[in-house]
């Protein structure tokens, strides 16, 4: 029986956090030597779709109706779980974004499916359906057995990982349509982040500063160690509610919750509502000028040192490696 995964796509091409969700379902599917089949929804670009066979799907379906290129949660529930129905798929995947999130619950409502989110590697079928998940704000973790024959599974941005190897998929379009009062929301506008750097629940590398930074006027040592990485940028809560930074930076457990592959925190002292959100971080480098900041005890590397000499010290060592 297939697997069916649902990848976002942004401007027709999948996310990030798609080729992570495709990678998941596409080892699970091999493990258990089945299909993986992707689902998108809104209208997308065949060629993009196509490449998503190289990370273990052998068919990419499309629901190009037009009013899904803006997210409605309830259209988007009904629009997965009818095409799960009409292809006779018990497991569907999901990547557990913002949109993930609020979807993956609607879509096992419908599909009278046991769910498990927070997964953080495919799950264990030699004897049953065991999936392993952070549990307590990531300081543990649990397994969970789904017993029921509909399956759904959200999966961590960053925890698997994107597995690239080669091949293409083919492409069709669904079976699934919908009507107009299948539709609550209308989207009257939509404003992107400035930049070009990926959102950070998708980023691999963070820079963030906290109330060490003194002030907004002092940021720009921030923005230029950042850039040189090529890095997202971040912040702790106390820094958004003065507004120095804007809200969509806050991480922490208030705020956005990240696993990225660095995490480099600058004059933050490590407060454990901020550690609940970046304790996943593959490597967490601190720096901050007072050596009994608790963030130092949660740090793979820790610089005891003034910011304002210590980043752009750090900044230019960074160009010189890369000019090299």
């Amino acid at each position: 029986m297939a697997v069916l995964v649902y990848i976002e796509t942004e401007k027709g091409a999948p996310k990030r956090n798609g080729f992570e969700a495709a990678s998941y379902a596409g080892k699970h599917a091999a493990n258990t030597g089945n299909d993986c089949i992707a689902l998108t929804l809104g209208e997308g670009d065949d060629a993009e779709l196509a490449k998503l066979g190289a990370y273990g799907v052998s068919k990419v379906i499309k629901i190009d109706d037009a009013r899904l290129n803006s997210f409605d949660s309830k259209a988007y529930a009904k629009a997965i779980s009818e095409e799960a129905k009409v292809l006779g798929i018990h497991t569907v995947i999901f990547s557990q974004s913002a949109n993930g999130k609020s979807i993956a619950s609607r879509v096992a409502v419908r599909l009278q499916a046991g769910i498990v989110s927070g997964a953080v590697d495919v799950p264990d079928t030699s004897n049953g359906f065991l999936v392993k998940k952070t549990a307590f704000s990531g300081k543990a973790f649990a397994f969970i057995n789904i017993s029921s024959e509909n399956k759904v599974v959200a999966i961590v941005p960053n925890s698997f990982g994107i597995h690239q190897g080669s091949g293409s998929a083919s492409v069709e379009k669904g079976s699934v349509s919908l009507s107009d009062s299948d539709f609550s929301v209308t989207v009257k506008e939509i404003k992107k982040q400035v930049g070009d750097t990926l959102p950070l629940p998708e980023a691999e590398l963070v820079v963030s500063a906290g109330r060490g930074m003194k002030g907004p006027e002092n940021w720009g040592i921030i923005e230029d160690l950042a850039k040189v990485l090529g890095a997202t940028t971040a912040c702790s809560r106390p820094v958004a509610d003065v507004g120095w930074r804007p809200h969509h930076e806050h991480v922490g457990q208030t705020g956005v919750a990240i696993r990225p592959n660095l995490y480099i925190a600058i004059g933050i002292s490590g407060a454990i509502q901020h550690l609940a959100g970046v304790n996943q971080s593959k490597v967490i480098v601190v720096i901050n000028k007072d050596p009994e900041a608790p963030f130092f005890k949660a740090a793979d590397y820790g610089i005891v040192g003034d910011a304002f000499e210590v980043v752009p010290k750090l900044t230019e060592a960074i160009k010189k490696l890369k000019s090299a």
